[in-house]
């Protein structure tokens, strides 16, 4: 396939867009040329790009400020500080640590763009699509649009659990709206966010499964995963039995199950294993450099570079650059935990043997492990920092039993199942079964939560959701830092027309 590339509006900030071509996983990308918008979209193979080209936001780690989603994540929950060099190595880290955000400093900016950049191009393709192609058939049509509406899904879950209120765009701009939209309110957000994902579960094209080659590509589960999590989201106790409805439609589909081993899931060899629903697709054979750090052209995972150990001389792992060091508390709830020595790299005990690294900002000797720099998956070509391969698992199946034991519990339904989901995700790893019902199995399943998805992404949110937050992370605002501030730049080139987030 031939490359496109051309500029567009992220909402209200010039982006350059790139597609590109699909090499052995469907979201690799590599550039090779250039096309402009207007003459593109003419041919079914141009639009299978500008549906990759779709996808591609999803793996973004750059634009300047490295406001990596599941760094970011992890760094505002109690399972990591921030880390780095020290407290000066990237603000927007420790920002996100210490909740000292404001307006200008944040992740809020990159994230913004591109869930804005994702929801352009999914509005651009749907607008698209419907013209004149040939060769096109009316199945692949149905199919694509269903990925395109999945995937704008996404995107705006994203934003209205990072913003809350954001402006609901669903076609393309024209240049004397583009500084006119308001925000609406989150309900808005997330009834588009149900209709979009309901009209992509109800068509009947979007396969429940792909094949090898199209690896990557979403599937009719995936959006039920996102709608159940959306709808558990909104902490409406009436819906959960909705909730509980499509997480069980994933559990008793026979199409995931747990791997028998936990450290299998995280092995990078290990791509869309046995439990994995919703995988971001990363690759080690792009050689970028350094030219492309910091913008959206590389296809690595930087997060793998980040949680290294810094200056790391020893065994098994490769140099980092010490961010998200594991804290202290999320170290000792594993503790005798089957799970500890799959999620935590225990440095005491690598320097006991003989390794050496840096003492750096924030350092409790104690790193994450699920994403750590192994020697043996470093990139042969091009900068290594660069170019991890490591793909991240979004959603995998012990993260969906966890959700619908909670949905079942909250909305009054049968503490049996309940257990038995919960009981699932300890049997795997050799736990005794909870017995537990009413808020002690509600208490146990958030307990679970914490350390099977520990350093996932996930606990920030969940403790946002459960009303923890201010309670559980120090200099945590009820109220405020619940939310990012919408970036500066935003507003002020609107002239206010964006409206800033409560506290900011």
């Amino acid at each position: 396939m031939t490359t496109q590339k051309y500029k567009t509006l992220a909402l209200f900030t010039i982006i350059s867009l790139i597609t590109g071509s699909c090499g052995k996983d469907y979201l690799v990308i590599e550039p090779k040329g250039t096309k402009l918008e207007s003459t593109f979209y003419k041919t079914e193979s141009e639009i299978f790009e500008g549906l990759v080209a779709t996808y591609d936001p999803m793996q973004w780690g750059g634009l300047g400020s490295f406001g990596m989603k599941l760094g970011i994540l992890n760094a505002a929950s109690d399972d990591c500080y921030a880390g780095g060099s020290d407290a000066s190595d990237q603000p927007v880290w420790v920002a996100s640590d210490a909740f000292t955000l404001d307006p200008n400093l944040g992740p809020q900016r990159f994230q913004w763009n591109r869930c804005y950049a994702g929801i352009y191009r999914a509005n651009l393709f749907l607008e698209k699509i419907e013209g004149k192609i040939p060769n096109l058939t009316a199945e692949k049509k149905a199919r694509y649009i269903a990925e395109a509406k999945t995937l704008r899904a996404i995107y705006y879950f994203d934003l209205v659990r990072w913003f809350s209120n954001v402006p609901l765009i669903t076609k393309t701009l024209g240049a004397d709206e583009i500084y006119t939209q308001t925000q609406k309110p989150a309900a808005e957000i997330y009834a588009q966010i149900e209709k979009d994902l309901k009209e992509a579960i109800a068509t009947a094209q979007l396969p429940n499964t792909v094949s090898p080659d199209e690896l990557g590509r979403l599937v009719k589960p995936i959006a039920r995963a996102v709608l159940g999590k959306a709808i558990l989201s909104q902490n409406n106790t009436a819906r959960m039995s909705e909730a509980a409805t499509q997480f069980e439609n994933i559990i008793n589909s026979g199409l995931y199950r747990l791997e028998k081993n936990y450290a299998d899931i995280f092995k990078p060899s290990n791509k869309f294993g046995a439990e994995s629903i919703l995988e971001i697709v990363h690759s080690n054979v792009a050689r970028y450099g350094w030219e492309s750090f910091g913008g959206n052209l590389g296809e690595g995972n930087y997060n793998v570079q980040f949680f290294g150990m810094r200056d790391f001389v020893g065994p098994l792992y490769s140099s980092g650059w010490s961010f998200c060091p594991v804290t202290e508390t999320l170290e000792a709830a594993m503790k005798g935990d089957p799970r500890y020595d799959a999620t935590i790299v225990n440095g005491k005990d690598l320097k006991a043997k003989g390794a050496l690294y840096t003492a750096a900002y924030q350092n409790t000797d104690f790193f994450i492990k699920k994403y750590a720099p192994l020697a043996s998956e470093k990139a042969a070509d091009g900068e290594p920092a660069l170019n991890w391969g490591y793909n991240i698992k979004e959603i995998r199946l012990a993260d969906v039993l966890l959700m619908a034991a909670e949905a079942i519990v909250k909305g009054g339904g049968n503490e049996a199942a309940a257990r038995g989901y919960l009981n699932q995700v300890r049997k795997r790893v050799g736990l005794a079964d909870r017995t537990s019902s009413g808020p002690a199995l509600l208490d146990d399943i958030y307990t679970e939560r914490r350390l099977e998805l520990a350093t996932e992404g996930h606990r920030f949110w969940d403790l946002v959701r459960t009303g923890k937050a201010p309670s559980t992370l120090k200099n945590f605002k009820a109220g405020k830092h619940e939310l990012l501030p919408v970036p500066q730049q935003e507003i002020d080139i609107t002239q206010g027309v964006l409206k800033q987030n409560p506290g900011y």
